[in-house]
């Protein structure tokens, strides 16, 4: 069946425009929920720490087990969607994150908590590439900017927003309700897709690749484990890295192979000839590991360094969740009228301007700054990401778009792992390198050290002297070492103009031909 008989047979199937609104803020509702929960726990664990008797090292499981489980089973999503049909798989995924939300919130054992957000991260796994695929098929093509804009706001706003509601809450009320704040939207998606949403047809002869799956979760899990392990256990001076990294590698490395040379695995390898989806695979990788992993350092570098409090650094932090909103919204309309790579081009200007501005920041940066370089941060990235979207499913026939869906977002949380492994790592050994710099000018000769109040105050002879010195030595490295760790962000980012212009330009429909459109060279 052709493309566009598919998004006719979908849209024809509802009675009226409510009922297909309806389905689209259930999808919305769902993506939202999972994206918030990918980052809304982070902010709580010093207070889990405590309520579950649990080490500092031990606690870091509460996000690790959500991480590694979510990433293991969001490459078969397209296989389970075509072989169960999205609906149930819809229904039941909504189910068990709602349930397995409840059941994180009344944890008392840290063991309790672990499995909970392992079961928590499995359910939700399905929900932001299913909630893209089911959007793309409701509506015709001149539509599908639009319907991207609204899903991109659950997706990738989600993770965003995530650490101020989590702080928000437990500041407020308490951790559990980091995970309870699930269950009213937990209801109102899984009730309207269980009325209005329509089953999609199912294929029962399909057989699951069994042997696939485990190379693949096997590769997957140990690299998620490695990345987010990494820079606690000091990398390679770890047994249980250079081990992890081994099954990683392995893993990936027999996955691959298999792919290539067996029939019937869970990922279809035409979605690997499309030389759109590929370049796009490219773009989500960068834009994930630049997006977030700036959202992982300015929480840290607006609090410990410029002296903001908790509260006021979520809402500094607010200006690029409200760019990208915005941004999505507008781009959403105008995305099919002209060249989606120029709305790209633009969005990755204003994306690398602000990392360039971030690189000069110090900790005196006005409160106002800050929010328009973030604000024109997270515009650009929404200008980025929803034409970027629109090129990777233009050409991809609908048989192949949750697949297709559920890969991009395993590429795009892959990317934000790596990204946030490399600058956490690139920030540590920065901070240890301008240490070592400054303190080589810490000595007698320095006249600057030995005169008037500073001669007292830094004296290196006494004890409080030396623990002075060193507090303001390893502040200004940090501050040196976040400028490093910003300009490093810009120059990863460079390569994603290359990647646009290789990028094939898609001719969307118009209002002679609203179901029709080819692929220009």
């Amino acid at each position: 069946m052709s493309d566009t008989a598919t998004v006719a047979k979908s849209y024809d199937q509802y009675e009226s425009k409510l009922e297909l609104r309806v389905v689209v803020l259930c999808t919305m509702l769902s993506a939202l929920m999972q994206g918030i929960d990918s980052t809304i726990a982070n902010v709580a664990l010093p207070f889990m720490q405590g309520s579950l008797a649990a080490s500092r090292d031990q606690v870091t499981w509460v996000l690790t087990s959500y991480i590694v489980s979510a990433a293991i089973m969001t490459a078969p999503v397209g296989w389970i969607a075509s072989r169960f049909g999205r609906k149930n798989l819809a229904l039941v995924s909504i189910a068990g994150f709602t349930l397995a939300s409840m059941l994180c919130g009344a944890a008392q054992t840290l063991d309790q908590m672990i499995l909970f957000r392992m079961l928590q991260g499995a359910f939700g796994a399905a929900l932001s590439p299913l909630s893209q695929s089911i959007m793309l098929d409701l509506y015709p093509l001149e539509k599908r900017g639009q319907m991207m804009a609204i899903w991109a706001m659950g997706a990738m706003v989600g993770p965003i927003v995530g650490p101020t509601l989590g702080g928000y809450l437990t500041e407020n009320y308490n951790w559990r309700w980091v995970f309870y704040v699930n269950l009213p939207f937990g209801i109102a998606a899984f009730t309207g897709m269980w009325i209005f949403f329509r089953e999609t047809r199912r294929d029962d002869s399909l057989k699951f690749d069994w042997f696939g799956f485990g190379l693949l979760a096997t590769g997957i899990g140990a690299l998620q484990l490695l990345l987010d392990r990494g820079s606690d256990k000091d990398w390679l001076n770890s047994s249980e890295i250079i081990i992890e990294m081994i099954v990683a590698g392995l893993g990936i490395y027999l996955f691959t192979v298999h792919l290539l040379l067996s029939k019937g695995t869970f990922i279809p390898k035409e979605i690997f000839k499309n030389r759109s989806f590929m370049t796009s695979l490219m773009l989500t990788f960068l834009l994930g590991l630049v997006l977030f992993a700036s959202t992982a350092l300015l929480p840290t570098y607006l609090q410990n360094l410029a002296g903001f409090s908790a509260r006021q650094t979520g809402l500094l932090m607010t200006p690029r969740g409200i760019g990208m909103v915005a941004s999505m919204l507008i781009v959403g309309q105008f995305s099919y009228r002209i060249d989606p790579r120029k709305l790209m081009v633009a969005g990755t200007l204003l994306l690398l301007w602000s990392l360039w501005e971030m690189s000069r920041w110090t900790p005196s940066v006005s409160a106002w700054h800050l929010a328009v370089t973030t604000l024109l941060q997270g515009i650009g990235s929404g200008m980025m990401f929803v034409p970027m979207n629109l090129i990777s499913f233009s050409t991809l026939p609908a048989s192949l778009r949750t697949s297709a869906s559920a890969f991009l977002n395993l590429v795009r949380n892959t990317g934000s792992s790596i990204g946030i492994s490399i600058t956490s790592t690139y920030l540590a050994v920065r901070t240890q390198i301008e240490h070592g710099l400054l303190a080589e000018h810490v000595t007698t000769f320095n006249r600057a050290l030995s005169q008037n109040g500073p001669g007292m105050m830094w004296n290196p002879q006494i004890t409080f002297g030396v623990q002075a010195l060193d507090r303001v030595v390893n502040y200004n490295a940090q501050v040196i070492a976040y400028s490093n760790v910003f300009l490093f962000m810009f120059l990863a980012s460079v390569p994603a103009l290359l990647v646009i212009f290789t990028m094939k330009r898609p001719s969307f429909p118009t209002a002679s031909a609203p179901h029709e459109f080819e692929v220009i060279e």
